[in-house]
């Protein structure tokens, strides 16, 4: 089993949309693997995409939180709240098959969807995390979407199981948990001064690597609690560079130069920090680069229909007619391809 969450502390880096790019290259690609894409934003906005875009979602959505219990990870959360220490003995009623709802969808993929009763659930497990009893309770509430994903693989029809997370950029304890249930940490970014920041917030919470002016409150943070309680925090696999501006088939160069103090900034943190940090062989294999193809993702995420899929021509999307071309969509497949082969 293999899991992997898409964090970044800075909102708008299209984490949601390369979400579901990875999780639908890699379902196509390994046909006999099940991949299980969870959802831990309140915004659902990556359950809307798979589930066949806006629309179809919305209908779909009402449906599964009617259900009783939410078929939703908030009806997860609230089911874990009422036994919050003890396993679940059945995750079927949380899961749904989004190529039941969108044709599009490989058939190997499994949803826990998003749900906006997270932020409503947040501080009742704070709460519950905090209890004096048991005493290693925070530890099993960050536990929960990691235990889940076990149950997922013991049912699963399939030997190899494949999870990806999509986080919400605040660090909730939501997010929290969502971290902790993943084994590596990809990190989409766009080149811009608040994505450097949104960064080093990065280190700052999961690993506890600050300025020195701020080192007492990182240590103080979830990662100094995490070393204490025995909480297996993910390694960082992968800096994804979203949206690059080409120029003649190469990054523009106004766009390598907004870029550059990213790059510096995590090549410094791999040589300080390796223990956080996958095994790369070269420093630049820390690095992908999605080009900006703003009409593809529009399209795709719009119809819910993965990339190698995505038909050229023309798309009509909420009433306007949007062009998208062969060469467009074919490069922006094959660099998710290329991420794909690397997870």
């Amino acid at each position: 089993m293999k899991s992997f969450a898409l964090w970044n502390n800075k909102g708008g880096v299209g984490k949601s949309f390369l979400t579901f790019a990875l999780a639908c290259e890699y379902a196509k690609d390994n046909p006999d693997e099940s991949v299980l894409v969870m959802d831990l934003c309140p915004q659902a906005n990556l359950t809307e995409i798979l589930l066949g875009g806006k629309d179809t979602a919305a209908q779909a959505l009402r449906s599964m939180y009617s259900m009783s219990p939410r078929c939703s990870v908030g009806g997860l959360f609230e089911a874990k709240l009422t036994s919050p220490f003890l396993p679940l003995s059945d995750i079927t009623p949380f899961l749904c098959v989004p190529s039941e709802y969108n044709s599009n969808i490989p058939k190997n993929i499994t949803l826990l969807a998003g749900d906006n009763l997270l932020e409503l659930l947040a501080e009742a497990i704070r709460q519950v995390s905090q209890m004096p009893l048991p005493a290693d309770a925070w530890l099993k509430v960050m536990n929960w979407l990691r235990d889940f994903g076990r149950s997922f693989a013991e049912v699963s029809d399939s030997s190899d199981v494949m999870i990806l997370i999509d986080c919400n950029p605040s660090f909730s304890i939501y997010t929290q948990i969502a971290l902790s249930g993943a084994e590596s940490v990809i990190v989409p970014f766009t080149a811009d001064d608040s994505s450097r920041r949104g960064i080093e917030n990065v280190f700052a919470l999961l690993y506890g690597i600050s300025s020195s002016e701020l080192e007492g409150y990182a240590r103080l943070s979830f990662s100094k609690k995490a070393s204490t309680e025995g909480i297996s925090v993910p390694k960082l696999h992968t800096f994804v560079s979203n949206r690059v501006t080409m120029y003649k088939s190469k990054p523009s160069s106004a766009f390598e130069a907004k870029s550059a103090p990213i790059k510096e900034l995590v090549q410094q943190a791999a040589k300080s920090h390796k223990r956080h940090f996958e095994g790369h062989k070269a420093s630049n294999d820390l690095f992908a680069e999605m080009p900006d193809y703003h009409s593809v993702a529009v399209v795709s995420s719009s119809e819910g229909c993965p990339l190698s899929s995505l038909k050229s021509g023309h798309h009509t999307i909420d009433g306007d007619v949007v062009q998208v071309n062969q060469t467009s969509i074919s490069r922006y497949t094959k660099a998710i391809k290329k991420l794909v082969s690397r997870l």
